[in-house]
């Protein structure tokens, strides 16, 4: 059984074509079903997030990875020759070290990021939940979270880490001077919305607003930051209202259309606004970005100002990819001796089974009377005899290099020494 990883990424393609094999939440259970079904493979477990989707599996046969890539295509409804440029496809050891670079942040857009171990381990719990997580990928996954606290508790790459909320603050005040002086609507409730909140009410802006699906979710920020709450039915109407506008949800369909966008504009009087799409797919029509007075930023232009980040942790990202070779080399070396486990058990079984015959043989001689002290000699005898047949008679039988082989085999393994 081997390991394969098949995926796209923001390294190889851009959000255009990233949003397009995203899988929304709700439907990875299903899509995991289908996907071990279909393709008969032993495992997998699906990774999707703003900047790649990965699958990860265990399979027996050498087209699997072709037949999940031509799987990933048609689920979406796209032509595979329309993803292929895009894909990269990782061997079995390739594969160990990638998780482990991703659940370390290391391979992230931003260097060092913590969101992405929670959307790993999120990804597990579904696999788990749906079925398609056996103990190879799990303990994979586990193995990937105790090197990435490994990581990020010995080395320094979380370190004044620049972060994708941080960004959409920075490329704000590039068209407004003071974010005091605006108001700032947010759609969505996750995690990355709950960070943008945060970063931007640090400038005690005039105005936040949080709109949301989701009351209860919505309810927390609201409360936590002292914002406003908003249905996110509300949005169309309310939009001009709003300077910058942050949205991130799982929505599979634009929540801002162009249309919405122009009215809003109309009623602003063509005033200035920023619009931050952190979503994949995207919340806001791409149209939107041409438009003159709105300033439309996606999770690529924000990659760009965190890439500014980058050298400060450079020296931390050697030590945590000495910290990974090590633990690559350790899995590895656990998935070679599980291999071994069916041949010791074969072999144990067999030794157990001539162990038992012969000391059924000694306890009918004892039965009979016979001296113990001869008993025991024909018993270690008649044990040492059957133990020793098997590879006496493959020695045997061998010729030539085979022979040469299996001396030195069988050398290595009862430790012998041959006299010159």
């Amino acid at each position: 059984m081997q390991l394969f990883a098949l995926g796209i990424n923001h390294h190889t393609a851009p959000l255009d074509v990233r949003e397009q094999v995203a899988f929304q939440p709700d439907s990875l259970p299903q899509a995991l079903n289908e996907l071990v079904r279909e393709r008969q493979l032993r495992e997998a477990a699906i990774l999707s997030t703003c900047n790649r989707t990965e699958i990860y599996c265990s399979a027996t046969r050498p087209d699997d990875v072709a037949r999940t890539a031509d799987w990933l295509a048609r689920y979406h409804a796209l032509p595979l020759e329309r993803l292929q440029p895009y894909l990269y496809s990782l061997p079995q050891q390739d594969t160990v070290r990638h998780m482990f670079r991703v659940a370390s942040g290391l391979d992230s857009m931003v260097l060092g990021e913590p969101q992405i171990l929670g959307q790993m381990k999120q990804a597990a719990r579904v696999a788990e939940e749906a079925g398609t997580l056996g103990t190879l990928l799990g303990k994979l996954f586990q193995r990937s979270f105790a090197v990435a606290k490994e990581v990020r508790s010995t080395t320094a790459i979380g370190a004044n880490i620049v972060s994708m909320a941080a960004a959409a603050v920075h490329l704000s005040e590039r068209i407004f001077e003071r974010i005091a002086d605006q108001q700032i609507l947010f759609i969505g409730a996750g995690e990355m919305i709950e960070l943008c909140v945060a970063h931007f009410s640090g400038c005690q802006p005039k105005r936040l607003t949080i709109a949301n699906r989701s009351t209860e979710r919505a309810a927390q920020l609201v409360k936590r930051f002292n914002a406003d709450a908003m249905r996110l039915d509300e949005v169309p109407q309310r939009l001009a209202d709003y300077d910058i506008v942050v949205s991130c949800t799982a929505s599979p369909l634009p929540v801002i259309g162009l249309g919405t966008a122009e009215r809003a504009l109309k009623a602003r009087r063509h005033r200035p606004m920023v619009m931050v799409d952190l979503a994949v797919p995207r919340d806001i029509e791409r149209e939107i970005g041409e438009l003159d007075d709105i300033f439309l930023y996606t999770l690529d232009d924000l990659g760009k100002i965190v890439e500014g980040g980058l050298e400060s942790r450079q020296a931390a990202v050697v030590e945590a990819e000495g910290i990974i070779d090590s633990c690559v080399a350790s899995f590895l070396h656990w998935m070679a001796s599980r291999e071994a486990v069916p041949v010791i058990r074969a072999l144990r079984d067999a030794a157990e089974r001539a162990r038992r015959h012969e000391l059924e043989n000694a306890c009918k001689q004892l039965a009979r009377g016979d001296d113990p002290q001869k008993v025991l000699e024909v018993f270690s005898h008649g044990l040492t005899n059957k133990l020793l047949h098997p590879p006496t008679h493959a020695l045997n039988q061998a010729e030539g290099e085979d022979r040469k082989q299996l001396v030195h085999t069988l050398s290595r393994i009862y430790r012998l020494h041959s006299e010159d």
